[in-house]
C-alpha cells in the first residue's frame, strides 16, 4: 500500500516567490502533499477553521522565513499562528530561516520597525527548536531536500493512502494475521539460511539504477582557493566505496574526509583534512541511497547514517557478481592456455 505523506508549507508570499516554487517542487518530487493556504484569510473565521484542520491532518510543517512577516492576523502574524497550531498538534517542524550573512534586497525586508522586531521574535523562538540556517535558494533547495529525507526516514508519519487502497477492518485484521504469520515463517526461513527477500530482481533493478545515475563531486586541495577537479562519477561506485564504511555508521565529515582520500584524482596534491568533498554533495548521495533504502539516517545531531539490511544483501549480491567474474576470467584464462 502506498503512503503519501501531507506537508504543510507556511511562509511568507511577496519575498519568496522562487524559494516557495523551489521548495514545493521539492515535496511533490518526494511523492508527498504540500498544502499550502495563501488563498485563505486567517482573519475569517470561516477560513481559520479550514487553515487549522489542515495543519492538524499533516504529517510535517515546513516553515520558511526571511525578512517578512506575512499577512497580519490580530496582533502578530499568521506564520507564527500557523506554527503555534503545528506545536499545539504535535506535528514535527521543518524551519528554514535566512542566514544573517545571506545577500537580501532592502526591498524585500519589513518597514515597519515594530514588524520586524516581531519577525526577530519569532525567528529566536523557532531557533529553539533546531531552525536550519539558509544563504541562497540552492542552499535552501540543498538542506530541505535532505531533511526531508531524513525526518521520513527517522520519524515516519501515519501518511495517506487512496480511499480504494485502504481496507476493511475485516481485511486489516485478516492482513495482520497473515502478516504475523509470514513474519514467523521469514524468520524461521532466516534460521535455516533459506530467506530469498528481497528477490533477486529488485536487486538486480536497484544496481542498474545505481549504475545509470551520476554525480560530480570536487575537492578542495591544501594549496586551493576554491574547489578544483570535478569528476563524474557513478553511484554504483559510490555505493560500492562508502558500504563496507557504513556497516558501522558514519557521519557526514567522516565520509567527506574518507572520499576525499580514496577519490583524490591529484595525487600530487593533498586534499585538506576538514571538508575535502561538499558536505551538501555527501548529504544528496546519503540521501539518495536512503530514498533507494540502501541506507538510512540514525542521529539528527551528528548526521550519521547507516547501511541498512537490504543495503548488506544488495552489496553482498553485488560483490558476489564481482568475485563471479574473476572465477570466469581464471577459467577463460586456463583454456586459452590448454
Amino acid at each position: 500500500m502506498f503512503k503519501k505523506y501531507q506537508i504543510y508549507f507556511s511562509s511568507a508570499l511577496d519575498d519568496l516567490k522562487n524559494e516557495r516554487k523551489e521548495l514545493l517542487k521539492i515535496i511533490t518530487e518526494l511523492g508527498a502533499i504540500p498544502v499550502s493556504m495563501e488563498n485563505f484569510d486567517i482573519n475569517s473565521a470561516e477560513d481559520l477553521e479550514l487553515i487549522k484542520k489542515a495543519i492538524q491532518e499533516s504529517d510535517y510543517f515546513v516553515n520558511l522565513i526571511a525578512y517578512k512577516c506575512g499577512p497580519a492576523a490580530g496582533k502578530t502574524f499568521s506564520a507564527e499562528i500557523e506554527y503555534t497550531w503545528a506545536q499545539k498538534f504535535q506535528v514535527p517542524v521543518l524551519s528554514f530561516i535566512i542566514d544573517e550573512k545571506a545577500r537580501w534586497k532592502a526591498s524585500k525586508k519589513e518597514k515597519s520597525k515594530e514588524s520586524a522586531k516581531a519577525l526577530e521574535h519569532f525567528k529566536k523562538r523557532l531557533r529553539e527548536n533546531h531552525a536550519i540556517n539558509w544563504t541562497t535558494t540552492a542552499d535552501l533547495c540543498q538542506k530541505a531536500y535532505t531533511c526531508l529525507v531524513r525526518e521520513m526516514n527517522l520519524n515516519p508519519r501515519q501518511g495517506w493512502v487512496r480511499g480504494n487502497d485502504s481496507a476493511m477492518p475485516v481485511t486489516a485484521n485478516e492482513l495482520a494475521r497473515l502478516s504475523s504469520e509470514n513474519d514467523y515463517l521469514r524468520s524461521r526461513m532466516r534460521i535455516q539460511g533459506s530467506d530469498t527477500s528481497p528477490t533477486e530482481e529488485q536487486i538486480k533493478h536497484c544496481l542498474k539504477v545505481l549504475a545509470a545515475n551520476k554525480i560530480s563531486l570536487s575537492f578542495w586541495y591544501t594549496t586551493s582557493e576554491n574547489w578544483e577537479d570535478t569528476m563524474v562519477i557513478r553511484y554504483i561506485k559510490l555505493f560500492r566505496l562508502l558500504s563496507p564504511e557504513l556497516i558501522i555508521a558514519k557521519n557526514t565529515l567522516e565520509l567527506t574526509r574518507f572520499l576525499g582520500a580514496i577519490l583524490n584524482p591529484n595525487l600530487e596534491k593533498t586534499v585538506r583534512k576538514e571538508n575535502p568533498t561538499p558536505t551538501n554533495t555527501i548529504k544528496k548521495i546519503m540521501a539518495d541511497f536512503c530514498l533507494l533504502r540502501l541506507a538510512r539516517a540514525i542521529s539528527l545531531d551528528d548526521e550519521a547514517w547507516e547501511l541498512t539490511e537490504y543495503g548488506r544483501e544488495v552489496f553482498a549480491a553485488y560483490r558476489l557478481r564481482q568475485m563471479s567474474r574473476a572465477i570466469h576470467r581464471a577459467q577463460q584464462e586456463k583454456s586459452a592456455e590448454v
